[in-house]
């Protein structure tokens, strides 16, 4: 069994089980307020989301090959404003790592480096990228603009998000 099939099997089992694990050793049970996803992307600190983030989107726990077509469809449903803004943010984070945007235009084979002008195809390549070679900017990028999560769907990444959604909402009776 793979490790994707194990891991995918320990989040089921924590699902049906009911565990019930919080964001926060410290928590103040603020965890269990959000309604739904788009409360918690609104109402959520940037902190809190990057620490589920961090802790569920690695290459570790779902392959690159299973996360980058799932990102592909995630980021085509998103507004173009918001592409926009995810690009920006993906540039600005590999630039600190000394990679610029045209050197990433060329080795990507982006049809442009400038945010504002790149199609959903261009910022999911830019995106798969992050999420292989970068996991940490892709989990900044994420904690930043949590849009995209809601339109991923593959199984694996919807048990990690049954997991998320789990310690999101509390037990609700």
């Amino acid at each position: 069994m793979t490790s994707s099939e194990q891991y995918k099997r320990q989040i089921m089992n924590d699902l049906s089980s009911g565990n019930m694990d919080s964001l926060d050793e410290n928590s103040t049970g603020s965890s269990s307020e959000y309604e739904n996803f788009d409360d918690f992307a609104q109402r959520s600190s940037r902190q809190e989301r990057f620490q589920l983030f961090n802790r569920s989107f690695h290459p570790d726990r779902i392959p690159a090959t299973q996360m980058e077509p799932e990102l592909q469809k995630a980021i085509a449903q998103i507004q173009p404003n918001e592409r926009d803004d995810v690009a920006r943010e993906f540039f600005k984070h590999l630039k600190e790592r000394g990679l610029n945007d045209r050197q990433l235009e060329q080795q990507l084979g982006l049809s442009t480096h400038h945010p504002n002008r790149m199609n959903s195809d261009d910022v999911s390549k830019l995106a798969g990228f992050a999420y292989r070679n970068h996991p940490d900017i892709f989990q900044e990028v994420l904690a930043d603009k949590p849009g995209i999560v809601k339109f991923l769907s593959n199984p694996v990444v919807g048990a990690v998000l049954g997991a998320i959604a789990a310690k999101w909402m509390g037990h609700r009776r």
